[in-house]
């Protein structure tokens, strides 16, 4: 085996079940890029970042996402649809096979970490066939130094190998792709799908079980900011629903676009990057993020202008989900290191293809518990295979396709922070439709949502006057800076107030029947924040 680059002298991939001909560990995104090109498996674009393929799968594929079922697992997973168990000898099998595809080929090899808070911190080791998902991988994950280099040994290992194709008949996948994680052997296998999100997710999942099952650490699929007298905001939301753009602030300093935890004292950023939906890109609307594509950065799955190496971020030709992946120092204002102090404003947002929640409300204590558990938005275009326009979804917690335990393990700790913390605002914000539901209504202005987040951070909504939303409860300002008065409340958007009221209680239906499968671990305060199903015109 011949191996090049920087690495921990006793660190062995034969030791792992690697036979390879060739490692190179730990290059710098330079070498990566170089060695995409010089194999044929990228381009740059004219800013200088490199542009790739990921095949076949342009997004994560859920339903062959396993969990290895073991003595660690066994009683603490929440199995079902979203934890599908995996058998612990046919994964050995189906690892050692991999193990053989690897036999004599070139790999690139990467050390990393999750969690920028030290008391948690998580060691990474990465096993890639190409140079590009290491790039990612260096993007994505925190960066060790040269010096920790040299000693780490790693905590967990991901092993993806994208062009190895699994036989379900034989080694028990639903497909030939499968994405694998063992708590017991502490692997995450990939294989058949290219697409970088399963590794980055991947390694989510790991701590979505670690941190509250072990450290009663409350895990979060959100996005955090900190302004300059260290206010902390967190933003809540899956893919799509404004989280890595909102975050995004120029005034304020990002610690994180999509993952972190909440310690004692501490918000801190699982991950040392971000990877960012770019369809519709522009430096108008999201001049951070367009900046943040130059060398260094990854961009998967674009399509470029007609004669040129200029990126087309409206074509979705491919797909919907076109990504930029890129270190967080590319973003002018991160904060370094990425964790901040307790926080002050939690913003849950919400893509609603109803368009019935207003754009902004504030929440009680028992409402944010409810909307939490709940989840709701609208899944968008390209996320997930098979998505093509918005799907009305309730995702526990936010990202309840990444969590392992059951959703209300992380709901209790959030119950607790919010009491230990009673000064801590919770909003919900509609970044969704306004004036009617997706197809009649429009897609709320981001410059608006902007403006009426910015308004709750500094202050401005403290002292204005709130009206209950005669469904939801929740209270809405009737007046926000810089954001027209007719907006605030949706039931005014809509040409045809009857259609409105309908619309509302089909979705208060759909609100309480969710809920039915965690009303008996919930308490009266919590339930009484359900909406009013029967809603007069």
């Amino acid at each position: 085996m011949q191996e090049y680059g920087l690495k921990n002298a006793s660190a062995n991939l034969a030791e792992m079940g690697l036979n390879v001909a060739t490692a190179h560990w730990n290059l710098s995104p330079e070498e990566l890029t170089q060695k995409t090109l010089e194999l044929g498996q990228g381009e740059l674009n004219d800013t200088g970042a490199l542009c790739v393929s990921t095949g076949k799968f342009t997004g994560r594929s859920p339903k062959d996402k396993f969990t290895v079922k073991d003595a660690i697992t066994e009683k603490s997973v929440d199995w079902g649809d979203v934890n599908i168990p995996f058998a612990p000898d046919a994964f050995d099998k189906l690892f050692d096979k991999v193990c053989a595809h690897f036999s004599g080929k070139e790999v690139w090899v990467r050390d990393a970490y999750a969690c920028a808070d030290p008391t948690y911190r998580l060691n990474i080791r990465v096993v890639n066939e190409t140079p590009w998902a290491n790039l990612f991988c260096n993007d994505l994950f925190l960066r060790p130094s040269e010096d920790e280099i040299k000693t780490q040994n790693h905590d967990w290992l991901i092993l993806q190998a994208p062009s190895f194709q699994a036989d379900p008949a034989v080694d028990g996948t639903r497909q030939a792709n499968f994405t694998i994680v063992n708590f017991t052997r502490k692997i995450i296998l990939i294989g058949g799908s290219a697409y970088t999100g399963e590794m980055k997710k991947g390694i989510f999942g790991v701590l979505n079980f670690v941190l509250p099952h072990d450290h009663k650490v409350l895990s979060m699929h959100c996005s955090a900011n900190e302004g300059k007298d260290g206010d902390v905001a967190l933003f809540f939301g899956l893919s799509g629903t404004g989280k890595t753009t909102l975050s995004a602030d120029p005034n304020r300093a990002l610690i994180g676009d999509d993952e972190h935890g909440w310690a004692n004292g501490s918000v801190f950023n699982f991950e040392g990057g971000c990877y960012a939906k770019c369809i519709d890109l522009s430096a108008e609307k999201e001049p951070e993020i367009f900046r943040a594509v130059k060398p260094g950065a990854l961009l998967e799955n674009i399509v470029f202008k007609q004669g040129s190496k200029e990126v087309d971020y409206h074509d979705g030709s491919i797909t919907e989900n076109t990504r930029a992946a890129y270190p967080i120092y590319h973003i002018e204002n991160a904060k370094d290191p990425s964790y901040g102090g307790e926080p002050k404003n939690i913003f849950f947002l919400t893509c609603d293809a109803f368009g019935i929640l207003p754009p902004i409300s504030k929440l009680t204590k028992g409402q944010a518990m409810y909307h939490f558990i709940s989840g709701y938005t609208a899944k968008v275009a390209g996320t997930e295979v098979g998505v093509t326009e918005p799907q009305t979804t309730f995702s526990a917690c936010f990202g309840r396709v990444f969590l392992p335990l059951h959703p209300t393990k992380y709901a209790e700790l959030l119950g607790k922070k919010l009491e230990e913390h009673p000064e801590v605002n919770v909003w919900l914000i509609n970044t969704g439709w306004s004036g009617g539901a997706y197809g009649t209504g429009h897609r709320m202005s981001l410059k608006h949502t902007r403006s009426m987040i910015t308004a709750a951070m500094n202050g401005a909504l403290d002292n204005v006057e709130y009206t209950p939303n005669n469904v939801f409860g929740v209270m809405m300002p009737t007046s926000v800076p810089n954001v027209p008065s007719e907006i605030l409340n949706p039931r005014d958007t809509w040409e045809d107030k009857e259609a409105y009221d309908k619309k509302a209680a089909e979705l208060a239906g759909l609100f309480v029947k969710n809920f039915e499968k965690y009303a008996d671990q919930a308490n009266e305060e919590i339930l009484a924040a359900a909406p009013k199903v029967s809603v007069e015109a």
